[in-house]
């Protein structure tokens, strides 16, 4: 089968099975869930005070900032993982290579930036968290919350590496064949492959062969 960056001719029936067996769906997913623990951990238990306190503080360390990444950047990629699992549904229907190779070549970039984001999220939570005065949550609260979100901040790293993995050996892939030019769109989508308005179909007469005898252009019929 004739393929352009992992992906048939445009045109062809979607089928959810093959779709969510793929290993780039299943890390999207696994790096979605993620994401979802990471904000919903923090922005659940992740602000905690003293006992003679009414204000609230960041549980790593009273740093705000360290709470603010971890629900921000999850959010930011509980979107990133949503849209291009679209862009992975629609993907098998973009006709032309070029916007193929530029979707793929979006897929690598975003997913090796997220990949890093993590890292550094993951350091700085867990030097935060290294660091925190234990008189600052003498009840122990969010505990749990705060290692999960740390725990899955690591994960991330990986999972979205291996989305960038993925990405480049789909685009080392490239198009497969020469019908698959840089050039090449699909006629059923090329305005300018769809017949002429106006041009009406001759229907095939026999006469036209008998009257044809081979020695000259085309002769006139006679009716």
């Amino acid at each position: 089968m004739e393929q352009a960056y992992g992906a048939g001719k445009a045109g062809g029936t979607f089928d959810p099975i093959t779709f969510f067996q793929q290993p780039q769906t299943i890390l999207r997913i696994v790096s979605w869930i993620f994401s979802i623990v990471i904000f919903g951990c923090i922005a659940n238990e992740g602000y905690v005070n003293r006992p003679d306190e009414v204000e609230e503080y960041c549980i790593f360390n009273r740093n705000q900032n360290a709470c603010n990444y971890a629900v921000g950047m999850g959010s930011l990629a509980f979107l990133c993982c949503a849209a291009f699992m679209a862009l992975d549904v629609y993907f098998p229907q973009i006709s032309s290579v070029k916007d193929r190779k530029k979707a793929v070549l979006a897929d690598i970039g975003v997913s090796a930036f997220w990949s890093f984001v993590w890292f550094v999220g993951f350091c700085f939570m867990a030097n935060q968290w290294q660091v925190a005065e234990p008189e600052d949550n003498p009840l122990k609260e969010g505990g749990d919350a705060a290692r999960a979100a740390i725990t899955f901040a690591f994960f991330s790293i990986f999972t979205w590496a291996g989305q960038a993995f993925l990405g480049f050996q789909k685009y080392k892939l490239g198009a497969s064949s020469s019908l698959f030019s840089q050039d090449y769109t699909d006629p059923s989508q090329d305005p300018a492959g769809a017949p002429t308005a106006g041009t009406e179909y001759t229907e095939y007469n026999p006469d036209m062969e008998a009257n044809y005898d081979g020695s000259g252009g085309y002769q006139n019929q006679d009716y």
